[in-house]
């Protein structure tokens, strides 16, 4: 771990490395052949030519601080509130940061009251100064009761998606319940 790290970020990855564990090559898990949940094509894409297998836990931490934290902004999430930061990293990391962020955009606008409290979100999947500014609203006005409501309303739009890649695609079905068990949590 690089001791320039973010401590939050740090935990956070810490979390996902537990979840995910090492090397995995089950040909029928739809995100192929991985290590330390990155997937080859991921690691290809930021730069990592070596076999998955041998894939350094370094560059597997420095994939998921950018592509799955800094780059969709779930960095300034987590320093608004860090459980809520959390599970979108660990959603982004499962399911991409794009579902991520919609999955939050989506239940800001449903929380808006009477769409008084900020303005309504455009629910694009895209992290910015917009949605940053509708969450720390919602936190100031719902409070501890708001961020603990809005991680059960991202775990139950997260569980619903598992459920619906199984309906999609039954081979997938082995691992609904693992997904539910390590990453639908409160």
């Amino acid at each position: 771990m690089a001791t320039t790290e973010n401590p939050l970020i740090a935990r956070t990855i810490d979390a996902i490395l537990r979840a995910e564990g090492g090397y995995v090559n089950d040909p029928l898990d739809a995100g192929g052949e991985t290590n330390y949940g990155i997937t080859v094509a991921v690691a290809r894409a930021n730069g990592y030519t070596g076999p998955m297998r041998e894939l350094p836990v370094a560059v597997a931490r420095a994939i998921y601080t950018a592509r799955y934290i800094t780059e969709p902004k779930f960095d300034q999430v987590l320093a608004l509130h860090a459980g809520i930061g959390a599970e979108m990293i660990d959603t982004g990391v499962n399911m991409g940061p794009h579902r991520a962020a919609e999955f939050l955009q989506r239940w800001l606008n449903g929380f808006n009251d009477t769409g008084t409290r900020y303005p309504a979100l455009f629910v694009d999947g895209r992290l910015g100064a917009q949605s940053l500014g509708a969450l720390a609203s919602f936190l100031k006005w719902r409070g501890q009761d708001g961020a603990t409501v809005l991680l059960r309303a991202l775990n139950g739009l997260q569980a619903a998606r598992y459920l619906e890649i199984t309906e999609a695609n039954k081979t997938q079905r082995r691992f609904l319940f693992g997904w539910i068990k390590e990453r639908v949590t409160m």
